[in-house]
């Protein structure tokens, strides 16, 4: 966890506990989206990534608020998410770049692509 977190800081310009929350909620949103498979086999073998998604969810309804919570489910709930953090959208095409760029050193192509294929509009981000 601690060589995404470091990609996605410098990539994207944000420190630490900002690219840490960011990859939280990418992760919480795969997990829910996608819980078993490929999402659920990178998750196990990165350390600190159940963790990272759960503080995410946890810190995620009061973050977003009423909007945040209206909000919630796909593409759109998880941006609002990442815009609450302040990030734009450039940064937020880059996160899902690292992150699933990191995804593909872990699982393999075929599998990052079963994960970007099995949700509508997110194999933009690969």
């Amino acid at each position: 966890m601690d060589e995404l977190i470091a990609r996605v800081s410098a990539a994207i310009g944000v420190d630490a506990g900002v690219a840490r929350t960011a990859i939280g909620h990418v992760l919480a949103f795969l997990r829910k989206e996608l819980p078993d498979g490929p999402v659920a086999e990178f998750m196990n073998q990165m350390a600190g990534a159940h963790q990272a998604a759960d503080e995410a969810s946890a810190g995620g309804e009061s973050a977003g608020g009423l909007l945040g919570g209206l909000l919630s489910g796909g593409l759109m709930g998880l941006a609002t998410k990442l815009n609450a953090l302040g990030l734009d959208m450039g940064q937020i095409q880059k996160l899902g770049h690292e992150v699933f760029g990191y995804a593909e050193g872990v699982l393999g192509k075929e599998k990052v692509r079963e994960i970007a294929n099995s949700v509508p509009g997110l194999s933009q981000f690969l």
